[in-house]
């Protein structure tokens, strides 16, 4: 039994090592090519998960459908596509933001909205929200370049010391999900400084976590961003990045956070950190990260979402039943 178990940890090893050694070739091989290029190869990989069912697919479809109820079936089915579309051009240009040279990456933002958002007050630093919409990587970078900043960072089983390098390009530093990142992010608010955090992650632990409503469904929020601001007074606003038609580059939207999210009440805050991340997504709700299971964690034992078929027929009449559950 030991040598098996031996052999089994050998054989995980070399899976991990070479799956990473693939993702540091893709992320190489696509930081050379152009972006007009990337982007039609990655709505190829999309179209590929449009005509092939698979558990992304079928997530996004029920994501889309609990989240948009307003919209028929067959508006679901093409937000759905052109999801999955941007979905494979999200994931192909990535190489290139995190590898390019980063002036070249910062000349990729051809506009920016609400950007008086970004003036930090006298004595004060700034929290900057940034959901999984759009270019995200290209949103960190952004902020890094205004002035001083940290951002938390969950580490990642592969490519870990890559993506680190990379978000590190415009002088950020890094805080992990852990009690000392969050000291990190107190101290950098307290200097006055920017802090960037993506806040539509499912929360791994009970602590500091409420089940909060986002486009009306329950979900499992963080509270780290009412405790950050409640502690050091910072003011919040959310910032994203929107992929242009055509790799014409990207447009960064800031947006003020909706009243509330320092709530002494942590479902207040929470409610209104989820209200915020609604505001985005309605902007370009085809680039957000449907296939992402937001919804994995119910509360009160309630039935799972994900689950069931994974054809279009067979998804759709079970939208309208989990809508109440």
């Amino acid at each position: 039994m030991r040598m098996k178990a031996k052999q089994l940890s050998r054989w995980r090893r070399l899976r991990v090592r070479a799956t990473e050694g693939m993702a540091r070739a893709l992320a190489q091989l696509t930081a050379r090519l152009p972006l007009s290029l990337i982007h039609r190869i990655g709505a190829a990989v999309g179209w590929v998960f449009i005509h092939w069912p698979n558990r992304q697919r079928r997530n996004a479809l029920i994501n889309i459908g609990l989240c948009l109820p307003e919209l028929s079936p067959p508006e679901l089915i093409r937000l759905r596509d052109r999801n999955l579309v941007e979905f494979g051009k999200t994931y192909l240009e990535i190489g290139h933001l995190w590898l390019r040279p980063v002036e070249q990456v910062h000349a990729l933002v051809r506009e920016v909205r609400g950007a008086q958002l970004l003036q930090r007050q006298p004595g004060k630093g700034l929290i900057v929200l940034s959901p999984h919409l759009g270019a995200w990587e290209l949103a960190g970078l952004h902020l890094a370049r205004q002035g001083p900043t940290a951002i938390f960072y969950k580490p990642q089983r592969y490519l870990d010391d890559l993506i680190l390098a990379a978000r590190r390009r415009s002088g950020a530093e890094l805080a992990p999900i852990t009690a000392r990142g969050i000291r990190v992010l107190v101290q950098a608010l307290e200097r006055g400084d920017y802090v960037g955090v993506l806040p539509d992650q499912e929360p791994k632990e009970n602590k500091g976590a409420c089940f909060a409503p986002l486009f009306g469904i329950p979900a499992f929020t963080m509270l780290l961003v009412q405790r950050l601001a409640r502690r050091t007074g910072a003011p919040v606003i959310f910032m994203f990045a929107e992929r242009l038609p055509d790799a014409a580059g990207f447009r960064m939207h800031c947006l003020p956070a909706p009243e509330g999210i320092d709530s002494a009440d942590e479902l207040t805050a929470a409610t209104a950190l989820n209200r915020g991340i609604e505001q985005c997504v309605r902007t370009c709700p085809e680039q957000y990260v449907w296939p992402y299971k937001r919804f994995r964690r119910r509360p009160d034992d309630r039935p799972g979402l994900y689950d069931g078929p994974l054809s279009d027929a067979g998804i759709l009449p079970l939208i309208a039943r989990r809508r109440s559950v």
